[in-house]
């Protein structure tokens, strides 16, 4: 028997999601021929038993849940509303705490075979593909300074590292700033009301004020927002604040992703580029291909681009672009200071799919056991995806 648990967050719609989600759960069952009882979280009693990530945002829920749960984790994962980049964050997690976990993703017949090879008992280890994450050197010469404001968002379970160790490792000094400091910016910008297609410009580019304020009292070079508290307090998201911020040189990465404002300083440092933050939010692992989607492509990257809501609360304005079908790299830095994944490919296609975030880039890499790394020992969620093969750059400044 096969019983399967779920956690979802409460900024999806909840009627879209249950439909989604049944029927990911209904073509699985019909691949393997037999059915998938949904069961509660400390529901053992199985051959073999599922955890379904359902949406993004799960993490924190994951975590509190974790007592009652039991190893290995199975997570189960489905292609839309960031129901993997939430798994990639958890299994993260679970391996930094030593715990024996793995992502079920791909198409139903491939997620059906490896059930299959589960209840035979076939549990390869991850521990090639944590061999291939390389590993950063001593110092690195990053420096610069850096506002975390608010604090880390709840569902980044791997993603939060040490201060000190920032400081030790990068040179580089992490600022706390309350998110009050913010608002209180924002509540003195001048702006001017514009409303265009129903997307609230206005509150958005009040936003970005408010941010370089932040960057001349704190003398910044880069920052991260909470950004999923301004849904509530102001009603507007970061996502066209970020973006225009990167496009003029200055870091910006949201829901307080200390790792991936590290990851993208480091991209700038050595490239001198902008670079865009993403979820993974598809993966083919037969194929080696991901699909990479978020809020905040930098307009300096984008080919072309429209507005639209941003994706989960369908408020703000975000920026909806398509990127040029050239060569990239992809980096993430893991919170322990000591490793990273890191990754050539090539984008082949944008994609406009109403359960992804808005811009959304299909790659192929270009090492064949890349896709299959991220399922099975990831460095976090978020990745920073820039123009350009650079491989052989970043692996001089970090180490191998």
């Amino acid at each position: 028997m096969i019983k399967v648990s779920s956690f979802h967050s409460d900024l999806h719609r909840q009627d879209l999601l249950a439909q989604r989600h049944a029927s990911f759960l209904a073509s699985i069952e019909a691949e393997l021929g037999e059915q998938i009882e949904v069961s509660p979280i400390d529901d053992y009693d199985a051959d073999l038993k599922l955890v379904f990530i359902s949406s993004g945002g799960s993490e924190g829920i994951f975590l509190k849940h974790f007592p009652e749960m039991k190893a290995p984790y199975y997570l189960l994962t489905s292609g839309t509303d960031n129901s993997l980049a939430a798994s990639i964050e958890i299994l993260t997690y679970l391996n930094c705490e030593g715990y024996e976990g793995e992502i079920l993703h791909g198409s139903p017949k491939y997620i059906a075979d490896r059930i299959r090879k589960l209840l035979k008992g076939a549990n390869e280890q991850s521990a090639a593909a944590e061999a291939r994450n390389l590993h950063i050197k001593g110092n690195v010469n990053l420096g610069g300074r850096y506002g975390v404001v608010g604090k880390p968002s709840d569902w980044l379970i791997a993603s939060v590292p040490e201060t000190d160790k920032v400081k030790q490792v990068f040179g580089t000094d992490l600022v706390q700033i309350p998110m009050e400091e913010l608002l209180g910016n924002y509540e003195s910008a001048d702006y001017e009301e514009e409303i265009t297609d129903n997307l609230d410009f206005g509150s958005s580019r009040r936003l970005v004020r408010a941010m370089l304020r932040l960057r001349e009292m704190n003398k910044l070079d880069g920052l991260t927002v909470r950004c999923f508290d301004l849904l509530d307090s102001i009603h507007t998201t970061g996502c066209l604040s970020l973006a225009q911020l990167n496009t003029e040189g200055f870091i910006g990465t949201c829901e307080g992703d200390v790792m991936s404002m590290l990851s993208m300083a480091i991209v700038r440092k050595v490239t001198g580029q902008s670079s865009f933050q993403a979820n993974p939010s598809r993966i083919d692992v037969n194929e080696n291909l991901v699909v990479l989607a978020h809020c905040t492509m930098p307009y300096d990257m984008a080919e072309s681009y429209t507005y639209d809501t941003h994706f989960e609360s369908g408020i703000g304005v975000a920026v909806k672009g398509e990127l040029r079908e050239q060569p990239i790299t992809i980096l993430r830095l893991a919170k322990d200071l000591k490793t990273y994944w890191i990754a050539e490919g090539q984008i082949i296609g944008n994609l406009h799919e109403s359960t992804l975030c808005r811009t959304q880039i299909e790659v192929r890499l270009d090492d064949p056991y890349d896709a299959g790394d991220l399922l099975k020992a990831p460095c976090g969620n978020h990745h920073i995806v820039f123009y350009g093969r650079h491989r052989a750059e970043i692996e001089d400044f970090l180490g191998r």
